[in-house]
């Protein structure tokens, strides 16, 4: 799709009553990869009976049936370059699963999926969806150079519509393109002939010598939508440099042609996908790779990769330079993520690189691109992956990371890195480092994270000395509540997980009075056995936290019943309450188990807790498959406090942010919402019976600040999510895919009004972790809070 050189552009018609002495539709076929089709593909030829070029800069063929609904709308392919003197130029459309014979390289690319029986083309000065749907409209649309109906089109020039168009027939001029206006006259039916901007026919160049390249290109094999208009089509001999090889994992190497078209849509790179064979080839290798085309999901929800499988390559030479690398920084990497369809697929929209950064990526698919002193916004991990962010100011937090902050504006700056260099240690990187010099590769995609750089050249680490927060000790009158996810503990764990655990709770949060702790397992971890007791975990933890300075915690929690709290089967995550007996007192209500609710009742001394510990209605739908809410009363100075502590539905199965159904669909988000009014519903009832009631809510919610979830749980402000009372900079307790962001929360009553609010900084955003949540705290200056 290059330009059309030295030739003069003159414009084209822009009124189809007239008859063309120059730019028409030549040849129409709907029928390919259809049932005893010799053509894989559809296409459309169009023609330049003039003695000038016409430059078809910003023209569209489209597309529309036959006869169209009131829910029919144009499909549009653009179209670029230019039709030489007496040449034609073929646009390839949709392709079939039959066929044999690929179209010759096509001048432009699409995927419509045209009827092979009836239809109408229109040549059209512009790229706008046409909105006529009567031949008399069209008539009158100045836009339309051309306009082509067959078979029982109601949209015609003419008379009537060409005739005679199937599964093995076209519809054409004669080789005079002579136009009249009448489609029944102009055109008739034969064997389908397509030819292309070289003078190219199906098959030619097949046949010749093996080192001569075929006549598809890498950028024909990629189109300018997020799938191949060659899939499941065999390509021979494309040619292009090796510009990296994938020696383990999926095994493979990617090639870029280092002559690409002028259209920034298709990408000029290809992974070739070996299989179980390791590559042979080295970077630098001019090669000609024979294979068939196939997208490949990572995952049900996830874009595609276009690969070439099955290969047969020939290496031409060795040592060549590799085509320049895109760069990716603040100017490259447009602002906006990615387009939207309603919920469903984006798969066959048009790309726009300049308008969302996810099409800009797309049409980078493995080509080489670099980018130069980053800063890491997600750590690296086992798997030797790191996230950094290609635009500094993005939305960055107080300690380096990028904030996600709106379901509506993803961060774009983000993109993983990893390294395809088996030989070299990965670098050790926490949020905040920087990665400095140049790092260049191919750009892949995967299930996890989306757009990735596989990196031949990794910058250097800059380590900025990102250190772990420490909170301050609560004052006499403060009462000090944490939560801390602790990541499937269990007594089967090795010393130094309690060991590092139990001083993020001793020392940087500096011995609460209370902690609030998620995902305690049973006392043999995930050997489903029917254990679901946690005595010796706790024992382990809290002796852990004795000898790390800390107080000799006691607890309380409800045992689960087996399999019925999510996590790890035979698990059983459950919350505990830890608590300071030296400085606050749990009051016990016995009774409590796995399926029986608390509940709150007046009564003489006041308002108490039937069961404390106690669940929040552990039989509702709500908590199906999900741990149950564990609800305790507490004595600090004299004063009442209801702790809730809670763990909601995880975020499985949710539809990845980067995926090709967009806006992604949030389907664990109903149930997190329900979980999130039954809590509310508890909140009230206690306010109900005492309105001064001091309660806090607080644990792994899984769910942002701006989430329905959070929204339902504060419905009629009867809490206050605390992350809001930060500087915005600072909301975050989670870092995934590059996003610092929030999942965990600490939320209080009205009756709560002088408080110091923390989240501690100690897991999330290293390397290594003892967990992947971060703790927070609230102390609550209990001698402001007193009854009036």
């Amino acid at each position: 799709m290059g330009a059309a050189g030295a030739f003069a552009f003159t414009a084209l018609p822009t009124a189809s009553a007239t008859t063309s002495a120059s730019a028409v539709i030549a040849e129409v076929y709907g029928g390919g990869g259809n049932s005893g089709a010799t053509l894989t593909r559809d296409f459309v030829e169009l023609g330049n009976a003039g003695s000038t070029a016409y430059d078809l800069s910003g023209y569209s063929v489209q597309y529309l049936p036959g006869t169209p609904s009131s829910g029919s709308t144009w499909q549009v392919t653009a179209l670029t370059g230019a039709i030489a003197p007496g040449a034609r130029y073929l646009v390839g459309e949709g392709t079939g699963s039959g066929g044999t014979t690929a179209l010759p390289t096509t001048d432009a690319t699409g995927s419509i999926a045209m009827s092979a029986t009836s239809g109408t083309i229109a040549l059209v000065s512009g790229t706008t969806a046409l909105t006529c749907k009567t031949a008399a409209d069209c008539a009158a649309d100045p836009s339309i150079v051309d306009l082509t109906g067959y078979g029982t089109a109601v949209v015609r020039e003419g008379s009537g519509p060409a005739t005679g168009a199937s599964n093995t027939a076209a519809v054409a001029r004669a080789d005079s393109l002579a136009d009249t206006d009448d489609n029944a006259a102009d055109f008739t039916a034969g064997t389908p002939s397509p030819v292309n901007s070289a003078g190219q026919t199906p098959g030619s160049g097949d046949g010749g010598s093996p080192t001569d390249p075929g006549t598809v290109r890498v950028h024909d094999i990629q189109g300018t939508t997020r799938l191949s208009p060659y899939s499941g089509q065999t390509v021979t001999r494309v040619p292009g440099i090796v510009t990296g090889v994938r020696s383990s994992g999926s095994l493979g190497y990617w090639i870029q042609d280092p002559t690409p078209d002028t259209d920034p849509r298709t990408s000029e790179a290809v992974f070739v996908y070996t299989g179980s064979t390791k590559p042979t080839v080295a970077a630098g290798d001019s090669v000609l790779v024979t294979g068939k085309v196939s997208e490949y999901y990572p995952s049900s929800t996830s874009q595609s990769n276009t690969e070439i499988t099955g290969p047969t390559t020939t290496v031409l030479s060795s040592g060549n330079t590799l085509p320049d690398a895109v760069t990716l920084d603040a100017t490259s990497v447009p602002d906006a993520y990615i387009p939207t369809a309603s919920g469903g697929s984006i798969e066959s929209l048009a790309l726009q690189p300049t308008v969302y950064a996810q099409d800009f990526y797309e049409s980078l698919e493995g080509m080489r691109v670099t980018f130069a002193d980053a800063r890491v916004v997600g750590a690296s991990d086992a798997y030797g992956e790191l996230w950094v962010t290609v635009k500094p100011n993005e939305n960055a937090t107080a300690r380096g990371g990028t904030l996600y902050s709106s379901y509506d504006q993803p961060n774009t700056g983000r993109i993983e890195v990893m390294s395809l260099d088996t030989t070299s240690t990965f670098p050790a990187a926490n949020v905040g480092d920087e990665l400095s010099g140049v790092t260049t590769g191919p750009l892949d995609y995967s299930t996890y994270g989306g757009y990735n750089v596989q990196a031949t050249q990794l910058g250097t680490l800059v380590d900025n000395g990102l250190k772990q927060e420490v909170t301050r000790r609560q004052k006499k009158d403060e009462l000090a509540v944490a939560t801390y996810n602790v990541e499937n503990l269990d007594a089967l764990d090795t010393q130094e997980k309690f060991d590092r655990l139990a001083e993020g709770v001793a020392v940087n949060l500096n011995s609460p009075d209370i902690v609030a702790l998620e995902e305690i397992q049973d006392d043999n971890g995930a050997t489903n056995d029917g254990t679901v007791t946690a005595e010796g975990t706790l024992k382990r933890f809290t002796d852990a936290v004795r000898a790390a300075g800390g107080p000799v915690y006691k607890w309380r929690y409800i045992s689960p019943t087996n399999n019925q709290d999510g996590g790890e089967p035979g698990g059983n995550i459950r919350q505990v309450f830890l608590f300071n007996p030296k400085r606050v007192s749990f009051t016990d209500h016995p009774g409590g188990d796995a399926t029986t609710a608390t509940s709150v009742v007046k009564t003489r001394k006041g308002v108490e807790l039937t069961y404390s510990p106690g669940r929040i209605d552990p039989t509702n739908a709500a908590w199906e498959d999900s741990r149950k809410p564990l609800v305790g009363e507490f004595t600090f100075q004299g004063e009442q406090v209801f702790v809730i502590a809670n763990h909601f539905i995880s975020k499985g199965g949710d539809q990845p942010i980067h995926g090709r159904y967009q806006p992604p669909a949030r389907s664990s988000e109903t149930q997190r919402a329900a979980q999130g009014a039954e809590v509310n519903t508890f909140v009230k009832s206690l306010l109900a019976a005492d309105k001064n009631a001091k309660a806090v809510v607080l644990g792994d919610l899984n769910d942002y600040e701006f989430s329905q979830t959070v929204t339902t749980l504060t419905t009629d402000k009867v809490l206050k999510p605390l992350i809001t009372t930060l500087p915005a900079a600072e909301r975050y307790t989670y870092v995934y895919d590059g996003n610092s962001q929030t999942l965990d929360h600490i939320l209080t009553s009205p009756a709560v009004t002088s408080f110091n609010y923390d989240v501690v900084h100690i897991n999330a955003e290293f390397a290594d972790q003892a967990s992947d949540h971060d703790p927070q705290i609230v102390r609550i200056d209990v001698s402001k809070c007193r009854r009036h």
